[in-house]
């Protein structure tokens, strides 16, 4: 990928940004982002994150936090005296993003939803930030693991899926967005095919009886443990296969999209092959 020749760096607000110079102070609202500009090597220059911005743990825990995803520390933020913020579409709501522009010379909004986005997010930040030898680097590492994820798919048969992220309503995701996108790459469908919502609320009892014979339960932002799997795998009133996956290789984009791909793939085919997993339970006629 031709970094240098790059003509705009337009975000997915469709506002387009300059190349920094002097003085930068970047604060990041979104928990995969921030892991994306330690990997670029921007963390000395991140002066703010989110509570769940966890990752990675070493380098992060000497930022500053500034409240959550949602529920931003508008004050602290403020203090902090950020020359940019990086949100995201899903992750943080307009309103706030919006008084944040008020008081913020420069907000960076992004939004992939495709696994093959992580290469314009890349290419975004790496630009604005100085640092396009490293997106490039990123670039190559990912393209690698399309190409190898997009090999180990080929062997695999396509099956629908329903993919939980919460309960209490039972909570999914539609096809429109980065979390169903990535397990299509590795042959999982989701449900519903077709959805009103991003995240729409689901009827557990009727996705099972429409054929969904694989429910996957996330460990974000509800985190699902063994018991809910052994639960929905006795009240099922058909054979089903529930297990447990990692939610953080599936939806957060960035740097983890590369390790994300590997991770689908190898658990579509250690599930195939019916290996052992603690996490897997199946249900009896």
């Amino acid at each position: 990928m031709d970094f240098a020749h790059e003509p705009t760096l337009t975000d997915a607000a469709g506002t387009t940004h300059e190349p920094v110079a002097g003085d930068v102070r970047i604060a990041s609202l979104v928990p995969s982002i921030t892991e994306l500009l330690c990997a670029l090597w921007l963390a000395g220059m991140v002066v703010g994150r989110t509570g769940f911005c966890i990752h990675p743990r070493e380098v992060v825990r000497g930022i500053p936090k500034v409240g959550g995803t949602k529920s931003v520390d508008l004050a602290r933020l403020r203090s902090l005296a950020p020359t940019h913020v990086v949100v995201n579409i899903d992750e943080n709501e307009k309103p706030t993003v919006d008084e944040i522009a008020r008081f913020v010379p420069h907000v960076v909004v992004t939004h992939p939803l495709h696994p093959q986005d992580n290469i314009a997010l890349y290419r975004l930040l790496g630009g604005i930030f100085g640092r396009r030898a490293e997106a490039a680097a990123l670039t190559r590492e990912f393209e690698r693991a399309w190409r190898e994820t997009v090999r180990a798919a080929s062997a695999f048969p396509r099956e629908q899926v329903l993919y939980l992220i919460w309960k209490k309503p039972w909570m999914t995701v539609s096809r429109n967005t980065y979390i169903s996108a990535m397990l299509a790459a590795v042959g999982w469908d989701t449900v519903p095919e077709t959805s009103s919502e991003r995240y729409p609320k689901v009827a557990l009892e009727g996705a099972l009886t429409a054929g969904v014979r694989r429910v996957l339960l996330s460990s974000e932002p509800y985190r699902f443990r063994a018991r809910d799997a052994a639960q929905i795998g006795r009240d099922a009133l058909r054979p089903v296969e529930v297990s447990l996956i990692d939610g953080e290789m599936v939806s957060w984009y960035g740097s983890r999209a590369i390790a994300g791909l590997a991770y689908l793939a190898d658990l579509r085919r250690r599930l195939l092959a019916g290996g052992s997993d603690e996490s897997r339970v199946t249900s009896h006629e």
